[in-house]
């Protein structure tokens, strides 16, 4: 498959990259600047940014699926809802599936509480969770003319091990036997790869944890 991959040089979107590239996907990535991921077989790098709408338009001319793994720091200026727009707008016009990675704030830890709003949710990562939250907000009231999927990873994400072996859910944070969520980034990328291929989440927000 043909995909464009935006934020290819973040903690998730290299593995997602790496994950694809695995696979035998055509990769086009788009760094911002000329120091990104190059030199792969497989691998395409374009330089310019998702708000340069004629520039995305032509990135992503042709491809099957757009996938974003852009954080809140990607995109300085702008929200990552304004992104989620400009996103949705380059996957309507080019007829492509739009793959987003999304945060786990915006789960539900109980019926109407989510995970950003309980009293033990980081300081730190306020800011990034509600980012991505209305960016979730804003594919759910704009994209119904769309094919696209946001994939929130577990609490707690971090570089690990690929095992390939993980649960999904929808949007309920999903937690183990001892009460934590967690997943590795590297069975994250293996989640999302696999929706890619198998879409199973059309215009829905799924989950992955151990």
């Amino acid at each position: 498959m043909k995909l464009v991959l935006v934020g290819a040089t973040g903690m998730i979107g290299r593995r997602v990259l790496d994950e694809a590239l695995r696979r035998g996907h055509e990769v086009t990535a788009v760094a911002r600047n000329a120091s990104g991921p190059a030199g792969r077989p497989g691998l395409t790098v374009r330089t310019g940014s998702l708000f340069d709408a004629p520039f995305l338009a032509d990135v992503v001319a042709g491809a099957d699926v757009l996938i974003s793994a852009i954080s809140s720091k990607a995109s300085p200026g702008a929200t990552l809802a304004d992104a989620a727009r400009r996103l949705l707008d380059a996957a309507r016009t080019a007829g492509a599936r739009l793959v987003v990675v999304g945060g786990a704030g915006s789960l539900e830890v109980a019926p109407g509480a989510l995970l950003v709003d309980t009293p033990d949710f980081p300081a730190a990562y306020l800011p990034e969770a509600r980012a991505q939250a209305d960016a979730l907000a804003a594919l759910r009231a704009e994209g119904d003319d769309v094919d696209w999927t946001y994939l929130s990873p577990a609490a707690e994400i971090a570089p690990g091990e690929r095992t390939g072996r993980f649960r999904l859910g929808g949007d309920q944070l999903l937690v183990d036997d001892s009460g934590a969520s967690r997943i590795s980034v590297e069975d994250y990328a293996v989640a999302l790869l696999d929706e890619v291929e198998k879409p199973a989440h059309t215009r829905q927000r799924f989950t992955v944890a151990y």
